[in-house]
């Protein structure tokens, strides 16, 4: 839908008023490379996309604040006079969130507003549709209130929607990447510390390809749970060699080789291996984009998703049937699964040649070895959260 269609229908619903209207955008995010690091204390390395959430918002006359999507039928008017601070379990409790949030840090609306919202990015693919209507919205408000927008506070400030509105134990890596994403760049990111660099990315003839495994999500939070738990064993087994250890992603890959027999459990020295080499992975990546070089960071992300596979056993059939039939295409310089595993998409760099023939064969051949269809969206790497001005 364009920016004058959404214009259109913002008018339909809501009638002319002496208040100017705004549109801000926010993308989606994938991680490109570092899965499984952000609570072991690695580096993780998002870029934000092409597609994501835009926002149409216009001061009102009264305190009512009112919420609509060309996505979802569901709408909400609010008043701001009113108790509004619960959940009602929709689309909603996202910028609801974002009111009470921007509340408790003394950024009380001055008025009532209209929102409708548009988002492009595929539901339930993993690719950070809540985060983009978190961060839009926020950005959105502290604009029109004429308040300061710092990125970095933003993201925190949509954290906490998720964590304590919406009631969601997430990390604070999508919401940063939707704040602080640049054209053309992937961001180094150290999620404890919010120590971040932006790195060049520029993809030239390739492009991100998304494929959706659309496999239900059983196991993803027991096993993800698991996992954690089996790293902290491995550090507390590391820590009796190394007191001042405080995160496995401490270790460099030689420092691992020398310790590793201090973790007696075969499965959890495995678990802690990915981890150090994932780590490092990141880093080799990151000085491969800054030499412009796409098929040493292809090879990388094949190596991650080998080690997610054996080492840290979070795939499973049809993540791995996506991969290897990525793999098979020429034109793919890697593929690798993203997000915590056990189903969910993978992201592979294809070149923009090869894409047609890349969405035929692996989805062809995915749903023989699978019996499930798969979505595949093609993308570029996009901008952080921003104004969309005149003519965009």
């Amino acid at each position: 839908m364009t920016t004058e269609q959404l214009m259109e229908r913002f008018m339909d619903k809501h009638g002319e008023s002496r208040h100017k209207v705004r549109i801000f955008n926010a993308p989606g995010r994938v991680n490109l490379i570092g899965e499984h690091l952000d609570y072991n204390g690695g580096y993780v390395l998002p870029a934000a996309l092409e597609f994501g959430t835009t926002l149409i918002i216009r001061p009102r006359d009264d305190n009512k604040v009112s919420f609509s999507s060309t996505n979802i039928p569901y709408e909400l008017t609010i008043s701001l006079d009113e108790d509004y601070g619960y959940k009602s379990d929709q689309w909603t409790d996202y910028p609801v969130g974002v009111i009470t949030e921007l509340n408790k840090i003394g950024c009380n609306l001055s008025s009532g507003y209209d929102l409708l919202y548009h988002g492009d990015i595929p539901n339930g693919a993993g690719l950070s549709s809540s985060a983009s209507i978190e961060v839009v919205t926020a950005f959105a408000f502290l604009k029109m209130e004429g308040k300061e927008t710092d990125t970095v506070e933003i993201a925190k400030l949509s954290q906490r929607v998720e964590n304590l509105f919406v009631g969601v134990n997430s990390g604070i890596m999508d919401q940063f990447a939707v704040a602080n994403g640049k054209q053309d760049h992937a961001i180094l990111l150290m999620c404890d510390t919010l120590e971040y660099e932006l790195v060049p990315f520029r993809t030239g003839a390739y492009k991100i390809v998304i494929s959706n495994t659309n496999k239900r999500r059983g196991l993803v939070d027991s096993k993800y749970n698991e996992r954690r738990s089996e790293c902290d064993r491995a550090l507390e087994m590391l820590q009796k060699e190394l007191p001042a250890l405080s995160y496995l992603a401490q270790l460099n890959p030689d420092q691992f080789v020398t310790l590793q027999d201090s973790i007696r459990d075969e499965t959890v020295r495995r678990r802690a291996q990915h981890v150090v080499e994932e780590n490092q992975r990141v880093h080799d990546s990151v000085k491969a984009l800054r030499n412009g070089d796409l098929e040493a960071f292809g090879q990388y992300m094949n190596q991650s998703h080998d080690s997610l596979r054996y080492l840290y056993e979070v795939t499973g059939d049809e993540l791995d049937a996506l991969v290897e039939e990525a793999q098979r295409i020429p034109g793919t310089l890697g593929s690798r699964m993203t997000g915590a595993g056990f189903g969910g998409c993978t992201v592979s760099l294809v070149h923009e040649e090869a894409v047609e023939r890349f969405i035929a064969e692996v989805g062809q051949q995915y749903e023989a070895r699978t019996g499930l269809k798969p979505d595949f969206y093609v993308c570029g790497v996009g901008q952080g959260v921003h104004e969309v001005k005149e003519g965009e």
